[in-house]
């Protein structure tokens, strides 16, 4: 079992910049694949970025590409994710997810985090 703790979330005005982190307390960090999520007021929980264990494997959907950036810290047991030109879309609360591929779908994930809320203003 392992606990996911997100931080950095808040207001924004809307192309500006936020960066959220996401702790992770987990054996073996370096081992998942890591994943945000966010889901807005009304709406189904939807991907924003995925990493592979190692880094190298990166995915965004079109919403965020170009303007997010997801990393991690496998020394320090911490995700992040860089959130730029943010817009009022993106007005949402934030999840990080651990699972040991680096899928898709939120029931690839096994460990999630209690969230962090993001709000940008116009």
């Amino acid at each position: 079992q392992g606990q996911l703790v997100e931080s950095g979330g808040g207001l924004a005005q809307a192309g500006g910049s936020l960066r959220l982190s996401c702790a992770a307390s987990v054996r073996d960090f370096s081992r998942y694949s890591m994943a945000w999520f966010r889901q807005a007021p009304g709406k189904e929980r939807e991907l924003v970025a995925t990493i592979s264990w190692s880094g190298e494997g990166l995915y965004y959907p079109d919403s965020v590409k170009g303007r997010f950036i997801i990393s991690r810290d496998n020394a320090k047991n911490t995700l992040y994710l860089q959130m730029n030109s943010l817009k009022p879309e993106d007005t949402a609360v934030y999840y990080c997810a651990a699972g040991y591929v680096a899928g898709l779908q939120r029931h690839e994930y096994d460990f999630w985090g209690q969230g962090t809320q993001v709000v940008v203003s116009s």
